[in-house]
């Protein structure tokens, strides 16, 4: 508080230090259970509506899966939560007080949101601890990280990302050298250290074996509760695999929303995607 009071009588003086006490962003309230909020989205590009009256809502702590026919709008959606995007009109909230439309992509990510696109991007020629030490790290040069020094609190977080993520006896390892697979669990990892709340999951099993579909299919079930998970995948086996509540988009808005059962049995769904 003292340290705030300098700072605010510093400001008076002089108006070009505003931005040291700038008001940090009230905390994530989900007191309505409801974690995520967009609603009347709508976003154009050259005159392809990506976008369509979009509403949809994501209960705190859910796995929700969201699929739908190539072009249907999924990743526009995943580019405006996470303001790589504006839309044309709607809103877009994080809780209750989170208005993301005025947030941009750093302040987003440091809301909690993270994202994890499909094609992996680790540093192969560190390993595997000191991927996830970086991603922790608030100096992101290699240099500083290579030569600081963990407290007791870090080392123990990235003991426990390595558990939850499968990866413990290849800490030590390049992660050059892991498979495919290993390289999706180590992102995602990688944006566990950041603590998020909600984690955007993008074809997080393109291009694995059935084992590491598997392995995946543990993974993010295990991640729901303590984190909102949405996953947009294409593959339906491992979708069944996972699905608790299923959203399907269709020409950018939601065209059925329910259990994997409920969704498939829709015909409309069977006519826009599941039976083409």
């Amino acid at each position: 508080m003292k340290a705030m009071q300098i700072l605010r009588e510093f400001s008076r003086r002089d108006r070009v230090f505003d931005f040291l006490i700038k008001a940090m962003p009230p905390e994530l309230d989900v007191s309505h259970n409801i974690i995520l909020y967009l609603e009347g989205l709508n976003k154009s590009f050259d005159g392809f509506k990506a976008i369509n009256n979009l509403n949809l809502y994501i209960e705190t702590g859910e796995l929700r899966c969201i699929i739908g026919p190539n072009g249907a709008g999924k990743s526009t959606m995943m580019d405006i939560i996470t303001g790589k995007t504006r839309p044309d009109t709607g809103q877009a909230w994080f809780g209750q007080r989170l208005n993301l439309l005025e947030m941009d992509e750093p302040e987003i990510a440091e809301a909690g949101i993270g994202r994890k696109f499909q094609k992996p991007t680790v540093f192969e020629n560190l390993t595997v601890s000191q991927n996830l030490e970086l991603a922790m790290s608030q100096d992101k040069r290699v240099w500083p990280l290579l030569v600081a020094r963990l407290n007791t609190e870090q080392r123990e977080l990235i003991d426990e990302v390595l558990t939850i993520i499968g990866l413990n006896a290849l800490a030590a390892d390049p992660a050059g050298k892991l498979s495919h697979g290993q390289k999706q669990w180590l992102e995602i990892g990688m944006l566990l250290m950041q603590k998020p709340a909600l984690l955007l999951v993008d074809e997080p099993v393109a291009g694995m074996t059935h084992q590491e579909m598997e392995r995946t299919a543990e993974l993010l079930t295990s991640l729901a509760g303590k984190h909102t998970v949405i996953v947009v995948e294409h593959d339906m086996d491992f979708v069944r695999s996972i699905a608790r509540k299923v959203t399907v988009l269709h020409q950018g808005s939601v065209l059925a929303e329910g259990s994997m059962a409920e969704v498939q049995s829709d015909p409309r769904v069977i006519e826009v995607y599941l039976g083409e």
